[in-house]
């Protein structure tokens, strides 16, 4: 009698590798952010390289991987609940949560690039100038008594989307090295316009009015349990969960046939042309969905700083952007996060690298290009197929 292989689906893998993921980095983001001494933050660096390195060499990073994969939604919950313990831990201290916010609002603008150049493999190097549309559009409708604040961040993002359209067409036309120059063109352009436009306050810059929701104005300190709390910890409970949601939507559209689309075109125009698939129509579609997360992250941030400048929005700020989506991985959300942290972060805690900063970031992507081009968290390869475990 023949023997006959049966193919059981695999077993999905437990809960445990990813919740104590959560643990660990929820913990972890709290010490590093209350950590003042250099020796300190020093040492809770030393700690990340060797919990990495244990994880590579003893294939802990894989059980996470899969943990994850099996389980993905309610660990993202869980990611999500991390986030606003910190958040909570640290409701009274300003600096800390005025520098998680500020990594919230990095990340977010990271997967609207992480659309364009990860998905779609469009360059961008005028993030900030998207990003800064956001911020001075919350500048100008916050002086508009009637227009509700929350339709504000929508209002940042449509105008970021809008000014987009001005380079749709030499973006679809161009590819490579020409694009780039063509967004780095715009970025230098915008620059421009802001510090000669004293109707947006030239170089000297903009006051932003406060975040509001009815009855809940932003600049405004809560009482958490009797106790004071700082004003940003408003700012960084609503990135949190804006966060949330713009990452689910991101996802949502990987994993989709525009998904599908973009992946196609960014692998291999012709072929996906021959395949019925509109490249100018993807292309545009990734390039305005991008910006438009750009814009509403640019939006939340200027209503957080209260203050905005043409020199806040230069080249050298989408350089940063740029960095970001290379050191985490090009299309991978989650390296989004750990790059975002890396660049806010390390700067601000570590004051010997202020001066050196753009150096450390330029030094950090060659080594990531040159040892891991993946990025530190490499976008996985995703598995459509109905009720697999194993994919992304």
């Amino acid at each position: 009698m023949t023997d006959i292989a049966i193919d059981t689906p695999s077993r999905p893998k437990g809960w445990l590798p990813g919740v104590l993921t959560i643990l660990f980095v929820a913990v972890y983001s709290w010490a590093l952010l209350i950590a003042e001494e250099d020796w300190e933050v020093m040492g809770l660096i030393a700690l990340a390289a060797a919990v990495v390195v244990l994880g590579l060499f003893t294939g802990l990073g894989n059980k996470v991987k899969a943990s994850w994969s099996a389980h993905e939604k309610p660990l993202n919950l869980g990611a999500l609940i991390g986030v606003l313990a910190v958040i909570f831990t640290l409701s009274d201290q300003h600096f800390p949560l005025l520098m998680l916010t500020t990594t919230l609002l990095y990340f977010l603008a990271s997967l609207g690039l992480n659309i364009q150049f990860g998905y779609t493999g469009m360059v961008n190097f005028a993030g900030a100038a998207f990003f800064g549309a956001g911020a001075y559009t919350a500048a100008v409708f916050g002086n508009v008594e009637w227009f509700p604040p929350l339709l504000t961040l929508v209002a940042g993002g449509l105008v970021a989307m809008a000014l987009g359209l001005l380079l749709v067409y030499p973006i679809v036309r161009t590819t490579g090295h020409y694009a780039a120059v063509v967004t780095i063109a715009f970025g230098v352009l915008f620059k421009t316009f802001l510090e000669v436009n004293e109707i947006l306050g030239g170089p000297q810059g903009l006051m932003v009015n406060s975040m509001r929701l009815p009855g809940w104005d932003f600049n405004n300190s809560p009482t958490l349990f009797g106790m004071e709390a700082s004003f940003y910890f408003n700012y960084a409970v609503f990135a949190a969960i804006l966060v949330a949601v713009i990452f689910t939507f991101v996802r949502r559209m990987e994993r989709s046939w525009l998904g599908l689309h973009m992946d196609a075109v960014r692998l291999d125009e012709t072929a996906a042309a021959c395949f019925g698939i509109s490249i100018h129509r993807t292309k545009i579609l990734a390039f305005l969905s991008g910006n438009l997360i750009l814009g509403i992250a640019g939006a939340l941030y200027g209503m957080m700083i209260s203050f905005i400048a043409p020199t806040s929005f230069t080249f050298s700020d989408s350089l940063l952007m740029v960095s970001i989506v290379l050191l985490g991985g090009m299309g991978s959300p989650w390296g989004g996060a750990i790059a975002a942290a890396i660049v806010v972060l390390l700067p601000e805690k570590l004051q010997i690298l202020q001066e050196y900063r753009f150096l450390l970031f330029a030094v950090l992507v060659m080594l990531v290009l040159l040892f891991r081009p993946d990025g530190l968290l490499p976008r996985q390869i995703r598995n459509y197929f109905p009720g697999a475990r194993n994919g992304q």
